[in-house]
């Protein structure tokens, strides 16, 4: 039992000791090597200059870190790689067993009458397997400390279960996986002349803090996060509260995915009883938290103040310093409760950060996404709305939309459900400002899509001064027609209206332009992350527990050990077994960008045929590579080999979709390709057989960063059916009008027909988004012809598959009630004048914000 000496006023420690019989063996090797490598710039950036000399100045050998295991058996696995394990086959056993099977389900599976007739593995019981397991080398040890506070006593005794801070860090700043996703120098980026704010190192602070570093020195920006959980639902349940940990040097894009291992846990913290009056309890329980924070982190702080070495991905010893830059003692209890409350306080006289070098409270407890907005979205703008519209009428307008692929339809409504995720949440919010026009005074509108706006500004992956100015002035906005909330009467409390905006969340909205300055985008605080591992570390974990409340904790850190070794081992074992380097070269990224799987990315890059045995998020498929390109090659279009019917002549093809100016359209197509190609043809489409898909494929680069691939879209165009009596078809928007309002094409194919091609039907603008300032959308109506007898029919037509630019959505303009008659697959075609729909995602909120303005 190792005894510490770490005071905590106000708490005594009993022991902090290895009470969990988790053996831990160091996990690198450190080689000795020149200098040779300086981190790669971007040609429009500016870096700290006091970062750049370290590798020139530091007087300690510089190290390489790379991806090697040594402890008591290394000598082993130079024999056998996958020592203890016979070979690959059966550690590929032993880890499937352990990762999908309980204890219970391993023991019956080796004791199947199948082994009597075949092999068995060289581990005969699930005990043997498991401590085969526990003795793979692991990250950072967990110990065990017994805490009680001097004078309150505690239903059960209190324990925290944790992990040193600091040597957590050392790990995650050394992972070789990390060496392609990882600054180390603040730095300013330019583009298109404006300040360009990304992650935490491309903002104020980092330069801040920088200057105030030893010359060379590194700053490792400490990001923590923590909640509390249930982990049982039933009354007196079990709870988690777990405290994770990251660094601002990574990447956002790959701190953001839980399953990347960039967040660590480091402790799961006492939920204690006291038995003291309940005025108390809260007090010392927040008292309790901050003492094992102080006690998880202390030797961080010291690194903060003093610095330490740390080695990096990339061969090279640094001296950092590790500032807090994000976070999702009187005794007269009686009275510092009383003193407390009345000022608005917790009790807490001495919390974790008070000691922690550039660490300020206004600072790294920064408004985050999921909390400030999406949250806030949903008990205030979104009960307003309720009160306004009606619950009944709102519902209808959600339940009647048309479906996408993709794209989450709420069958029931939206009002129906008390309890919803912020990814519901998010999803009303798509819609709801087009939803409600024609029902909610205009102004009432105006102030709704100001948030709204304002929510999608806050949420970029990159800002700008330009995007900062224009979410500051879409808050404005809200202020500037709340007025219609309270004309409303939409406002209500438990007492009935209410006509203030004392609401504390709409008053943190102020602060983010601020904090976007000093840290950096949002998005890479947000505690979406957060809320996903509590589900991986704390709900999946307790499943494969036996649930007993007076261990299941320490159940829970065998396995998230047991889980951490295994994928070091693996990955380990696949270089090495492979012969294959085991140092991450820096590779400079040109082409475009379909993952932010680190592993993933390094193991397709050295091995591309074990790219399978990499476990998390998988690359977007490229349509880029391989698919059809438009003209200017900025979107992809996908089609299966297979089509939905084979041989159509146009006389099916009109039958099959109800087109009855098919044959006039293609005509029409043909011609006009013969005159603006001068390449004539005999051939009669009237005669000809036509291979039709019902379905699309649509890929596009981010609006925000365009070497990033995002997903591709489905874009249906399915025959009318008995779930879709008029078809089911999404819209586009494509680039073929000219100025006489005919259609044009400016493809030149080498011959007709080289490239799919699509029917339409068109639909033209009746309004701009200066005509509706509640709204700021464009409005589009059905194009529809007068026939010779005086009938009228939508206005078609075709065009090649490669003038499509976009998918967009249509909200209906539904008027003053939605017609009780139309239904969500028939909307779209029941319905003449629409909403094209500028919140359909971020993506399309930021193009029709900059491209089509």
């Amino acid at each position: 039992m190792i005894q510490t000496n770490i005071p905590m006023p106000g708490c005594v420690p009993i022991a902090v000791g290895s009470s969990l019989p988790l053996t831990q063996l160091p996990c690198t090797l450190i080689l000795s090597l020149p200098v040779g490598r300086m981190n790669h710039v971007r040609n429009n950036s500016q870096f700290h200059l006091d970062c750049e000399v370290l590798i020139h100045r530091h007087l300690l050998p510089l190290v390489i870190i790379i991806l090697k295991l040594e402890d008591e058996y290394d000598y082993r696995r130079k024999i056998n790689t996958y020592y203890p394990f016979h070979d690959e086959g059966e550690w590929e056993l032993g880890r499937f067993l352990v990762e999908n099977l309980t204890q219970t389900q391993i023991d019956k599976f080796l004791k199947l009458k199948w082994f009597h007739t075949r092999p068995r593995p060289s581990f005969t019981s699930k005990d043997q397997l498991l401590d085969w397991i526990d003795a793979l080398p692991s990250f950072v040890p967990w110990k065990v400390s017994n805490i009680e506070f001097t004078g309150y006593k505690t239903t059960y005794p209190v324990q925290l279960i944790w992990r040193d801070a600091l040597e957590v860090i050392k790990q995650l700043f050394s992972d070789p996986v990390f060496a392609n996703h990882i600054t180390f120098q603040p730095h300013v980026v330019n583009t298109r002349g404006q300040r360009e704010y990304g992650d935490y190192m491309s903002a104020d602070m980092a330069w801040k803090i920088q200057d105030h570093l030893p010359v060379g020195a590194t700053q490792v920006p400490i990001i923590l996060g923590s909640d509390k959980t249930p982990v049982t639902r039933i009354t007196g349940g079990l709870e988690m509260h777990p405290l994770f940990i990251t660094i601002g040097n990574l990447d956002s894009e790959v701190r953001s995915k839980a399953t990347l291992r960039a967040w660590r846990c480091i402790a799961y913290m006492p939920i204690a009883k006291f038995r003291v009056h309940p005025d108390y309890q809260g007090i010392l329980q927040a008292r309790l938290w901050h003492k094992c924070v102080d006690l998880v982190c202390a030797n961080l702080k010291i690194a903060a103040k003093d610095g330490c070495f740390m080695p990096d991905p990339s061969r090279y010893i640094r001296y950092v310093f590790t500032p807090l830059v994000a976070h999702v003692d009187p005794w007269d209890l009686d009275k510092f409760q009383k003193a407390a409350k009345a000022a608005h306080l917790s009790g807490v006289h001495m919390p974790y950060w008070s000691d922690w070098m550039f660490a300020c409270p206004s600072v790294f407890l920064a408004g985050e996404i999921l909390h400030t907005c999406i949250k806030f979205f949903a008990d205030h703008p979104l009960n307003w709305v309720k009160e306004t519209v009606g619950k009944r009428e709102l519902d209808a307008r959600f339940m009647v939309q048309h479906k996408r692929v993709g794209t989450r339809h709420f069958t029931k409504g939206v009002t129906h459900v008390n309890q919803m995720t912020g990814r519901e949440h998010r999803d009303i919010q798509r819609t709801i400002v087009a939803s409600i026009a024609g029902v909610a005074a205009p102004r009432f509108i105006r102030s709704i899509r100001a948030l709204i706006e304002f929510i999608y500004l806050a949420q970029n992956p990159v800002h700008s001064p330009d995007s900062l100015h224009s979410m500051v002035q879409a808050l404005s906005d809200f202020h500037a027609f709340k007025d219609a909330i309270v004309a409303a009467e939409a406002r209500r409390g438990k007492k009935g209206v209410k006509e203030d905006f004392f609401i504390p969340k709409l008053e943190l909205l102020q602060s983010f332009r601020g904090t976007v300055e000093r840290l950096g985008t949002l998005m890479q605080f947000s505690a979406d992350m957060t809320e996903r591992l509590l589900i991986t570390h704390c709900k999946h974990l307790f499943e494969r527990t036996n649930r007993r409340s007076t261990d299941f904790t320490e159940q829970c850190v065998r396995i998230l050990n047991r889980q951490e070794s295994m994928e070091l081992f693996n990955l380990y074992a696949l270089f090495y077994s492979r012969g294959a380097s085991l140092v991450n070269a820096i590779h400079i990224e040109d082409e475009e960008v379909t993952t932010v799987n680190p592993a993933l990315s390094w193991v397709s890059r050295v091995l591309p045929d074990e790219a399978h045995s990499v476990h998390g998020p998988r690359p977007v498929r490229n349509h880029f590579l391989k698919g059809i390109l438009s003209e200017d090659a900025l979107t992809a279009f996908h089609l299966t080999s297979k089509p939905d019917f084979n041989a159509l002549t146009p006389v099916s093809i009109q039958t099959k979709y109800s087109l009855l100016d098919f044959d006039h359209a293609l005509s029409r197509f043909i011609d006009q390709l013969s005159l603006s190609t001068g390449e004539h043809t005999r051939w009669d489409h009237r005669y000809g057989r036509f291979r039709t898909w019902n379905k699309f494929r649509l890929q596009l680069h981010s609006a925000f960063q365009s070497r990033v691939i995002m997903p591709s879209r489905v874009v249906q165009a399915y025959p009318p059916s008995d779930a879709f009596p008029l078809g089911n078809c999404d819209t586009v928007l494509i680039n073929v009008m000219g100025d006489d309002g005919q259609t044009t094409s400016n493809l030149v194919l080498p011959t007709f027909l080289s490239n799919p091609l699509l029917y339409v039907q068109f639909f033209h603008f009746v309004a701009n988004p200066n005509d509706r300032p509640e709204l700021a959308m464009w409005t589009v109506e059905r194009t529809y012809m007068i026939g010779q007898h005086g009938e009228r029919y939508r206005c078609g037509g075709v065009v090649s598959l490669t003038d499509v630019t976009h998918a967009v959505e249509l909200i209906p303009e539904y008027g003053n009630k939605v017609d009780e008659k139309i239904s969500s697959a028939t909307s779209l075609e029941s319905y003449d004048r629409f909403f094209l729909n500028s919140f359909t995602d971020k993506e399309s909120y930021h193009t029709f914000s900059t491209e089509f303005t």
